[in-house]
């Protein structure tokens, strides 16, 4: 069974910074697919960002430039650096994990998540 656990989330003004972290158990994060997450109020989840087995990532065109999703495989974290936050980057942030690219945006597991609420 795979688990994820997100942590970092909080609340920041707008124009700051967070990094999140997701700690993976029951699989690797340098296979499969590692994802990024968020989900609004009364909406379903919309993915941020993932990065493949291969180190390859993408990022959604909302986020560019100022979120980056990297991993850690020795730690088998993946983490979220976020920048120039905005009002309307609140959400609650989830990470995910599936065993092969095809399957990246609809993922087998995904943690809880964590809320990040940004400040005017």
């Amino acid at each position: 069974q795979v688990h994820l656990v997100e942590s970092g989330g909080g609340s920041v003004q707008t124009g700051g910074s967070l990094t999140l972290s997701c700690a993976v158990s029951g699989a690797t994060v340098s296979s499969g697919c590692m994802a990024w997450f968020r989900q609004f109020p009364w909406r379903e989840p919309d993915w941020v960002a993932y990065v493949l087995s291969d180190g390859g990532n993408l990022t959604a065109p909302s986020v560019k430039g100022r979120f980056t999703a990297s991993k850690d495989n020795t730690k088998n974290i993946l983490y979220l650096q976020m920048s120039s936050l905005k009002p309307v980057d609140t959400a609650v942030y989830s990470c995910a994990w599936s065993q092969t690219a095809d399957t990246c945006l609809h993922p087998t597991y995904r943690g809880q998540g964590t809320q990040v609420t940004v400040t005017s």
